[in-house]
């Protein structure tokens, strides 16, 4: 079954030693009464809760999977998912970060990352039953109407109603535009949606009293690809004025899908029979409505991979410290003990210090991009919100597509530092590994991540995106030119900034004559990014644990660790630049015959 155990120590340095998230929330009014303590106490109660509820369930949920009754279309989860659900409802853990107005609690959404990631190390198929409620409230808080609110954002804010995203069909996944499904105008404003949508992520369960399923379909005499789509809110059960449920509506789950990994949860095909539906935004305009849900889905991606690292590394760490094999290459370093603990030698720390710069890195990254949330949510100067509104567009698709691949990476290396008991079910890591491969998958696979990095939110504006987030690096590592002993860190970093802007501007030459050129260029591409913001927020916590190393060993871990990451992992950045500069030509000189 293997173990968890919060990071709560790391959790807090992030939050308030390199975040500075009191001094932060003092310039945000909804958050300004907030202080280290509050949040603290709230990280503590959701490791309690990770710990002991939903962890005890995450081998046995994969295990005994999710069973279907196919006379009624009913889901019913692994055993104790849904006792696990109610304590959680009960706690108020889904209104953490939802808007009081609607039931919440009014918490920072840094704060809620915090919480994610701890439930999706503990057990990543329960966390998504409520992790895509997230989305569909802020969808509908943003697009719905005022009666489309009052019905629907107390019953979920409150979790008593869980949330889905129905997009994908049959024939088409990324390319939207090809999707079939339909919506015919009822009488009383409503409208009959039928069609059938694939890979619907709990879908159909028994967590919670209603499920609401927000639905892209096509209207009659739509226009043709993407600008023809509408977005439509369907209940499995139809509401009543008094926000009682009443009648079962026309979509059912028709089949469950048998899948590699995330077992506990439900991968639903959900048929749709003219079923009641509301409109959601504008007509023919759905996909602005529903990239509000993607993009918190892509980002909740992001955690899920974070939370699966984590947790795959605290149980490598614990075996290779446990395991005994062979003596260290330059001597016994046990000599009490008929062989050395594994940890002594130098590929075993090789895989563990990968792993634990990964986590790290990944786990700063992603609270500071839940801070950039909040302050393009809640901050009162319009060019502040702006700003952060372009970095999280930038950046984005780099939590999605560079946190997963890392993860997967750290959750393999995990598997294998067990050897061949991580092969073996009995231990729980070959389950990590299995989980952490749809992340790359769903919510737009990483190989679309890189196309939008580097297609729409570098070359559409001219770089001007990417150039604010290279004037926050610039910007420290200017601060930083008179420390001689940060210079191991600035030094590199400067020089990977200077390659990013320098082959950024090679690929837009090139692709204005060739756009296979983007194509060919946007995953070395999304994967030079990434580890050029990991070196940024490395080279920052680097700077911390010199100051205060003296302190103890966790500041001389992280300094440590800091120097592991730019001598051994920010070198891969070399061989994606040379990935980049080869140029689309050895990609598309082949005709398809020859493949």
């Amino acid at each position: 079954m293997g173990q968890y155990t919060a990071p709560l120590r790391d959790m807090q340095f992030v939050l308030h030693e390199l975040l500075g998230i009191e001094q932060e929330f003092k310039t945000l009014p909804s958050y300004a009464e907030l202080d280290a303590d509050t949040i603290n106490s709230i990280a503590e109660e959701a490791a309690k809760f990770s710990q002991s509820v939903t962890f005890p369930l995450n081998q046995s949920g994969d295990e005994e999977g999710c069973h279907h009754d196919k006379a009624t279309g009913a889901v019913t989860a692994p055993k104790g998912f849904k006792e696990a659900y109610t304590q959680f409802v009960d706690a108020g853990w889904p209104a953490l970060s939802c808007d009081p107005e609607f039931g919440g609690q009014g918490l920072p959404e840094v704060v809620n990352n915090v919480l994610y990631e701890m439930l999706n190390s503990a057990n990543q198929s329960w966390t998504m039953y409520p992790g895509l409620t997230h989305g569909a409230y802020a969808a509908l808080r943003v697009h719905g109407t005022p009666e489309l609110k009052k019905t629907y954002l107390p019953k979920i804010v409150s979790g008593h109603w869980t949330g889905t995203m129905c997009l994908t069909e049959s024939h088409c996944g990324t390319d939207l535009g090809l999707l079939r499904s339909k919506a015919e105008p009822n009488a009383d404003g409503s409208y009959a949606i039928s069609g059938t949508k694939i890979f619907i992520s709990a879908g159909e369960h028994d967590l919670a009293e209603n499920i609401i399923h927000l639905v892209l379909a096509r209207l009659p005499d739509a226009p043709a690809g993407t600008k023809g789509i509408s977005l439509f809110v369907v209940p499995k059960f139809i509401p009543n004025a008094d926000g009682t449920l009443g009648a079962r509506n026309g979509i059912k789950c028709g089949s469950i899908e048998h899948k590699m990994g995330i077992h506990g949860n439900a991968t639903c095909v959900m048929n749709l029979d003219g079923a009641s539906g509301w409109l959601v935004g504008e007509p023919n305009k759905g996909l602005n409505a529903m990239f509000v849900m993607m993009n918190g889905a892509r980002l909740g991606v992001g955690m899920q991979s974070l939370g699966l690292a984590e947790v795959a590394y605290q149980n490598s760490l614990a075996y290779a410290k446990d395991r005994l094999q062979m003596r260290s290459l330059t001597g016994p370093k046990f000599k009490d003990k008929p062989a050395d603990p594994i940890i002594v030698h130098p590929d075993v720390r090789r895989m563990l210090l990968t792993q634990k710069a990964h986590v790290e890195g990944g786990r700063a990254f992603a609270y500071w991009s839940g801070l950039m949330i909040d302050k393009e949510h809640n901050h009162p100067d319009e060019k502040v919100r702006k700003e952060a509104a372009d970095l999280m567009a930038l950046l984005t698709p780099i939590v999605k597509g560079f946190i997963t691949e890392m993860s997967y990476v750290s959750t393999t290396l995990g598997m294998q530092v067990f050897g061949g008991h991580g092969f073996i079910r009995e231990w729980g890591m070959e389950q990590y590994v299995r989980d952490a491969r749809i992340n790359m998958i769903y919510e737009g696979t990483n190989g679309i991540q890189a196309l939008d990095l580097l297609g729409r939110k570098v070359l559409s504006d001219g770089g001007a995106k990417l150039m604010k987030f290279g004037k926050i690096v610039t910007d420290f590592v200017k601060s930083e030119a008179g420390n001689e002993a940060m210079k191991e860190f600035t030094g590199p970093l400067a020089e990977l900034g200077t390659e990013v802007q320098k082959v950024t501007m090679e690929i837009g030459a090139k692709a204005m004559k060739n756009p296979d050129e983007i194509g060919s260029a946007s995953v070395p591409y999304l994967n030079l990014m990434g580890h050029f913001v990991y070196a940024y927020f490395w080279a920052r916590m680097a700077k911390i644990a010199l100051e205060k190393q003296a302190e103890g060993d966790f500041y001389k871990a992280k300094l440590l660790t800091a120097r592991f990451y730019f001598a051994k992992l920010v070198p891969e950045t070399a061989t994606h630049l040379k990935q980049i500069r080869a140029g689309a030509d050895s990609l598309m000189a082949m005709d398809v015959e020859l493949f």
